[in-house]
């Protein structure tokens, strides 16, 4: 199976004024944030998770890669590689999560990494897909709060229409945590709404965005992903504190650990990113293949 990682450096100079001319909205820096911590995923891949075939990371344009990426280990997917012109620049990620899987070469099994995810204990490929079917953990909500919640029940929806069936009152929340794919669905799937799809394209986050739940809460319609919960543990940097991600990066009670940016200060930001590359260097010392 591959790896596809999303990826963006939100003080790359190019790409804000990309984002400065396309945008109206202050750059949201919880979201485009570049923490430092990209390297140790990919060290975290290659010690945890060795069955992995090829890592692919997606960025806007060049001048996103991290100097330190070895190209010939890393497959560097542009966003115009995989997206139709019409639709771009976008600064959302809900476009980009709809064209994954036509990067070329792609296997048929992959995982949708974010880039605050991380394999910090070893893995097994049966962790993530069984048989031909993907694992994750499934849950199911009523009301749709803010406007992500509104964006899994549009996908939920958009999913039943999918397959002819009648949208549910609650709509299907899977788990937050890296997505184990199928290419041939999401191609099916994107052949079948194509339009609905495009119709909701936008160059920055809106209430009627679809997202990747898309395909996920098709494959579990379709008996193509099975509700087993992931290993994982997730951190909010708005409640958690350094000490208690230091502890459990350095002592690792589940396969996969999340930890979520939040609105800080930039002193907090500061102390907080060198307590992380200090644990994560602490851990993962050694460089991987996937560094020069």
């Amino acid at each position: 199976m591959d790896i596809v990682i999303t990826y963006v450096n939100g003080i790359d100079p190019e790409w804000q004024k990309e984002y400065e001319k396309y945008t109206n909205t202050p750059i949201l820096e919880k979201r485009f944030r570049d923490w430092g911590t990209l390297k140790y995923l990919m060290r975290g891949i290659e010690t945890n998770m060795p069955f992995i075939r090829k890592v692919h990371l997606v960025v806007a344009s060049q001048s996103q890669v991290p100097d330190w990426v070895n190209r010939k280990q890393v497959n560097i997917v542009l966003h115009k590689d995989i997206i139709p012109a019409e639709y771009l620049p976008t600064f959302n990620c809900n476009p980009i999560e709809m064209h994954l899987h036509r990067i070329a070469g792609l296997d048929e099994e992959y995982l949708y990494f974010n880039d605050d995810f991380f394999p910090v204990k070893p893995c097994e490929a049966t962790d993530f897909f069984k048989n031909g079917k993907g694992i994750l953990g499934i849950s199911r909500h009523i009301f749709a709060l803010n406007m992500f919640k509104h964006i899994c029940r549009n996908s939920n929806r958009v999913a039943h229409k999918a397959l002819g069936l009648k949208h549910s009152i609650c709509f299907l929340r899977p788990q937050h945590i890296c997505s184990p794919m199928l290419k041939s669905v999401c191609e099916e799937v994107y052949n079948k709404v194509k339009d609905d799809i495009v119709s909701t394209l936008t160059i920055t986050r809106e209430s009627n965005n679809l997202n990747q739940y898309l395909f996920l809460d098709y494959m579990y319609l379709t008996g193509k992903l099975i509700n087993r919960r992931l290993s994982k543990k997730h951190f909010s940097l708005g409640v958690a504190s350094e000490e208690k991600i230091r502890k459990f990066l350095e002592n690792p009670t589940h396969k996969l650990a999340c930890i979520n940016d939040v609105q800080m200060s930039e002193e907090r930001f500061k102390e907080t990113q060198k307590v992380l590359l200090e644990t994560f260097e602490k851990i993962l010392p050694d460089k991987s293949k996937f560094e020069l």
